[in-house]
């Protein structure tokens, strides 16, 4: 944007820069074009949706269409539409001190149209940034009329209007996204009194409040976000407002366990740790990322309700919290995680997941250890052969057993990669590199995968596993 038009406040000055307005969806439509001659990316940050989400996505600005994302929890909904506030321009020019961001040129608040008239080229405006011209509201029952759309204010009676003056009315949120996106998370909980408010704000922009009709014609995209199971099966969305919705859009979880690594990754929380590095061997990240896929395959979990990603995010955080507390209790300058740490996944895991029979008694815990030793087993057999550990084995067949745990300083495995003929190599398969940490991390996967494969025994012995014959 030209900065000179921020030094503009008159309607006047705006004329005479020849400054044009439109619509919100024209503006979003002109700016998607713009982004895909550039090959801009239209969703930063969202990984996995370009040939679904996006596509749809952009086929539905192009068209100027209010939209509904439906998907289940933790498919990035919400993150979804509060990214389009970056195909609005970075400023707009509005009338100074109105409610409804009203367009300088062709105000709808008789307020405002009564100063047009007034003041000319003299009126006022102020700029808007497009931070400011995005609204949300989470849908729960107690969400009103007032709240969405407005109210009597009577404040404003009691300085001496009277009730059938349009100004004694406070507007809701809708009105006040004027020129802007907004947007109802979880759409289906709105109250169906509510929603009949809703679409005919949508369609007709002719709202009545105690008994004022008030011609708005707001000019707001609107779009929401709903669970399908509540969307489809339990019908809480009154059909007019549904068909109001011009595009349906369906989000997904990562179709692949790259797209769920990557997702963890970028939004996995680190605090800064300056005296110690952090190195994750790829196949513990395979390892979290395969819990997941494994909860969403299992048919002992509730699939209507689903698996959110951040089960994989928060996994990633326990693991790694795990693995710098004992690297701060040793002393050591590596924090990598290994398989003794995946048991602190536990606390993260458990709550997260809706049982598809719930009863009394059943253990949540023993599922998602059933989980997780699926998910080491497959990770393992895609990067060991267990037929090449034959000699690993003869070690143990010899009498002798290892003890790790999530206590062991790194350095106290490289003794058994010495003394366990065969062991080396097994580890190289895993590519640990020279790193301690990555070797202890390695070195515990192929025990563990040998235990998974029924030839290691496992036993717990004071809070250290020990691997035996």
């Amino acid at each position: 944007m030209d900065q000179k038009l921020l030094a503009i406040h008159t309607v006047g000055e705006l004329r005479r820069a020849g400054y044009k307005t439109s619509p919100v969806r024209v503006e979003m439509r002109d700016n998607l074009v713009r982004k895909l001659r550039e090959r801009e990316t239209i969703l930063p940050g969202i990984i996995g949706y370009d040939d679904t989400v996006v596509r749809e996505l952009e086929n539905g600005i192009l068209a100027g269409h209010h939209m509904i994302f439906l998907g289940q929890r933790g498919q990035a909904k919400s993150r979804v539409i509060r990214l389009l506030t970056g195909l609005l321009d970075e400023f707009i020019p509005v009338v100074e001190g109105c409610d409804l961001n009203d367009n300088p040129y062709a105000p709808i608040c008789r307020r405002c149209r009564s100063m047009l008239a007034e003041q000319g080229d003299d009126l006022p405006i102020a700029w808007l940034e497009r931070e400011h011209r995005y609204a949300e509201k989470l849908a729960t029952p107690d969400v009103s009329i007032a709240d969405l759309i407005g109210e009597v204010d009577p404040i404003k009676v009691a300085e001496g209007r009277y009730l059938a003056d349009e100004e004694t009315i406070h507007y809701g949120l809708i009105p006040r996204t004027n020129r802007g996106i907004f947007a109802i998370n979880e759409l289906p909980d709105l109250v169906e009194k509510v929603q009949v408010g809703l679409f005919n704000l949508m369609e007709e922009r002719d709202v009545q409040i105690k008994g004022h009709k008030v011609r708005l014609p707001l000019d707001v995209v609107f779009v929401a976000s709903a669970n399908p199971e509540d969307y489809t099966s339990r019908g809480r969305i009154i059909t007019p407002l549904k068909d109001r919705f011009d595009a349906q859009i369906r989000t997904h979880y990562p179709r692949c366990l790259a797209e769920e690594i990557a997702i963890m990754e970028q939004e996995a929380t680190r605090l800064p740790r300056p005296d110690a590095q952090l190195t994750v061997a790829p196949f513990m990240k395979e390892i979290i990322a395969q819990l997941t896929f494994e909860a969403r395959a299992s048919s002992e979990i509730n699939h209507a309700s689903g698996v959110s990603v951040r089960v994989t995010i928060n996994n990633y955080e326990s693991v790694i919290a795990n693995a710098e507390r004992r690297a701060t209790r040793n002393g050591e300058s590596e924090i990598a995680p290994r398989p003794s740490d995946l048991y602190s996944a536990y606390a993260s895991t458990v709550g997260k997941l809706e049982l598809e029979y719930p009863a009394e008694g059943r253990n949540e815990d023993e599922l998602v250890e059933r989980l997780l030793n699926r998910a080491v087993t497959k990770v393992f057999d895609r990067h060991v052969k267990l037929e090449a550990l034959k000699p690993v084995l003869t070690y143990f067949q010899q009498g002798h057993g290892v003890e790790v745990s999530d206590e062991t300083p790194a350095v106290d495995y490289l003794e058994p990669l010495r003394q366990i003929k065969g062991l080396q190599e097994a580890v190289g398969m895993l590519k640990p590199g020279e790193s301690p940490g990555l070797i202890a991390a390695a070195v515990e996967m192929v025990l563990e995968g040998l235990h998974l494969h029924k030839k290691l025994n496992k036993e717990r012995v004071n809070g250290r596993f020990a691997y035996r014959a």
